[in-house]
């Protein structure tokens, strides 16, 4: 039987238009668990505006049919026509993807929104949404359907008092983009307290209208703190006992003093304490948008307090002998706020969970550390009775290290002879990277932190493993030497094992950032979730991403010495380059440089860019609860040699999703 093959030519490339490919696939731009994401969206411009000191109220509304709405006394989104796209700018806002009032920083000096996609975004992914604008003495209305304009913009007969400004913007979520078409409430009331903790003076109000359709709000919540961050964290520590009392401090970029490495106001507000038993928590944020999964910011708070608190301890001679203070002894049980504030940040996601600038590390250690220091020495108790805590965790860690390493000393002596171990035994504190090639594998080993990073390298492609029997995974060279480094045997996903011999905290794939580097990633990949699974489902595997260019920018304004701004992708590549012109720096003198793989890099651009914890991007390999059946099936059409015809199918009907550098 003959079979249709359908004709790939010029008519088969598809453009989509507009709202179109938010439509199309809306998990590229919003999380679809719910429409919270799509109404976060909506209050962080609100907030913007906050931030920038044009409004002190936010007040969301969920009404009795299902929508929502978000008001603000802000100054009013743009009525007037687009110089370039002849129709109102609020039009376009909504209408458009990546349009906004956020790219100049003239307009906003500081936002969470940044792509100019989050409303455009909620608009696509309603039945219906209205938007009222108060401005310029007058009310404004618009509305939309399915994410196209429904009714015109147009003017109400009334005029208002000049200081009556603000928008308000009411939408009705289209059930068929999300697993669950309700709002979350606990998350949107935590999102509200957030936003009036971070902006002190902020009003946050929650109104939720009766179920009979009246319009009577059966419910009221409002968030107002006068002291922000201490009344916050001390909401969140609760009643545990506490080794200090809660420091708060802040501190921002000034350029006459601090010289010219950031703009003028980046800067960060804090809030630290620590508890005396269990283990500490904490939340980030950066410029009111709440990671998540924390970032870079973080990484620099931490490095901060432990240099500043190893400092402290050695110069009070309380630290005993042979004992170290670790990052990790000092943050066990640390509680901590972070409000970082960032000209130009750069998010891992549109839902910006995770902060990946690299910048941000050193500002936030550079505005944090001095002031940490004289607040630790203005305060020599309180500096001891967090110090005691980190050397006894430090003490208790080392003590556990050396029980390890008793227990494995007859695996020791048959390590693979590639692999360059660290001198730390105690999991907790280890990486392993297994980096492709040998070339980088020798200056992954000049550049790693001898002291807890271990470094094997891969030559060449591992065998695909997700056939193969134990017998031929332990025959094959590199998949051997992985196994007899981590010190966990081969299991199944219903096995137990002994996971009290594994060598190594985390395990870190670092590959090019090419086709093959993908490749790889993909068979080491399949390997841990076919024969290690326990390794990936208790959060030991990670996947470095190692840059693709490296941008070097001339001295030019306030920067006054040259600059290297690594970029993952030739997205980042653009936004760095941009702004760098927007800046002032000639285009003839900005050199871009292409790595073709690791081993180009040198040892120190390789540690700050894939190995250094406070600088590299690093994500985490995890399985989400009840996927794991889906994504054995997705790993199994991917590589089991018996699936290459549904694996040519799948490619051809989805291959368009994506991105491959050639």
């Amino acid at each position: 039987m003959a079979v249709h093959t359908p004709v790939y030519d010029a008519s088969a490339v598809k453009v989509l238009e507009g709202l179109d490919p938010v439509r199309k696939r809306p998990g590229m731009y919003t999380s679809t668990a719910t429409p919270n994401h799509i109404l976060q969206e909506v209050i962080d411009n609100a907030a913007d505006e906050c931030l920038s000191g044009h409004a002190n109220r936010v007040k969301v509304t969920l009404h009795a049919d299902g929508s929502v709405s978000v008001d603000d006394n802000g100054r009013g989104i743009p009525v007037g026509i687009h110089p370039e796209k002849g129709r109102p700018a609020i039009e376009v806002v909504f209408s458009t993807l990546h349009a906004g009032g956020k790219f100049e920083g003239s307009t906003y000096g500081f936002s969470g929104g940044l792509h100019g996609v989050g409303v455009s975004v909620t608009n696509a992914l309603s039945k219906r949404l209205e938007a009222v604008v108060r401005r310029d003495e007058g009310q404004w209305r618009i509305a939309f359907e399915n994410g196209d304009l429904a009714e015109p913009l147009s003017q109400d007969p009334v005029k208002l008092p000049r200081r009556t400004t603000g928008t308000t913007v009411r939408f009705w979520p289209d059930p068929q983009y999300f697993d669950a078409p309700a709002f979350h409430r606990p998350s949107l009331e935590r999102l509200l307290r957030t936003k009036a903790v971070l902006l002190p003076g902020l009003r946050a109000s929650l109104d939720v209208e009766a179920a009979d359709g009246l319009g009577v709000v059966a419910e009221t919540r409002e968030w107002f703190y006068e002291a922000g961050l201490r009344d916050y964290l001390a909401d969140l520590v609760g009643d545990r006992e506490t080794a200090c009392p809660i420091y708060v401090g802040g501190r921002f970029y000034d350029p006459e003093t601090n010289g010219g490495e950031f703009s003028e106001g980046e800067g960060a507000d804090w809030a630290l304490t620590w508890v005396t038993e269990g283990t500490g928590l904490g939340e980030s944020f950066v410029n009111l948008i709440p990671t998540v999964h924390e970032g870079t910011h973080v990484n620099g708070l931490r490095t901060a307090v432990c240099d500043a608190l190893r400092a402290f301890a050695e110069h009070h001679d309380m630290l005993p002998r042979n004992v170290k203070i670790a990052p990790d002894d000092v943050w066990n049980r640390a509680c901590f706020l972070l409000s970082a504030r960032l000209k130009e940040p750069q998010f891992q996601g549109q839902t910006k969970e995770r902060l990946s600038s690299r910048d941000a590390a050193k500002l936030v250690s550079l505005m944090f550390r001095d002031r940490f220091d004289l607040w630790l020495n203005e305060h020599v108790e309180h500096g001891k009775a967090i110090a005691e805590i980190a050397i006894r965790i430090a003490a208790d860690r080392q003590r556990q290290g050396k029980k390890v390493e008793k227990r494995q000393q007859g695996a020791l002596a048959t390590l693979p002879g590639k692999l360059a171990d660290c001198k730390e035994k105690n999991p907790v504190m280890t990486e392993l990277f297994l980096v492709e090639g040998d070339s980088a594998g020798g200056s992954a080993k000049q550049a790693r932190d001898r002291d807890t990073q271990a470094i094997l390298p891969l030559r060449g492609k591992i065998l695909n493993t997700w056939e193969a029997s134990t017998a031929e995974v332990l025959a094959c060279e590199a998949t051997h030497n992985i196994i007899v480094s981590l010190g966990v045997d081969p299991h199944g996903p219903g096995d137990r094992p002994d996971l009290s011999t594994l060598r190594y905290g985390k395990v870190i794939i670092m590959t090019d950032a090419d086709v093959d580097g993908a490749h790889i990633r993909s068979l080491l990949t399949g390997f841990f979730v076919r024969h290690l699974p326990k390794l990936v489902e208790n959060g030991h595997l990670f996947v470095a991403e190692a840059p693709l260019y490296r941008l070097d920018v001339p001295p030019h304004g306030k920067h006054k010495t040259r600059r290297t701004v690594y970029c993952l992708d030739d997205l980042e590549l653009t936004v760095a380059r941009d702004k760098a012109l927007a800046e002032g720096a000639n285009p003839d003198q900005l050199k871009v440089q292409r790595f073709k793989g690791l081993g180009e890099m040198n040892p120190d651009q390789l540690f700050e860019t894939a190995m250094n914890p406070d600088t590299r991007r690093v994500l985490p390999l995890f399985i989400e609860p009840g996927q794991e059946e889906e994504t054995r099936e997705r790993f199994h059409r991917c590589l089991a040699k018996k699936e290459a015809a549904a694996r040519r199918e799948w490619i051809e009907r989805e291959g368009n999703l994506a991105e491959v550098d050639l």
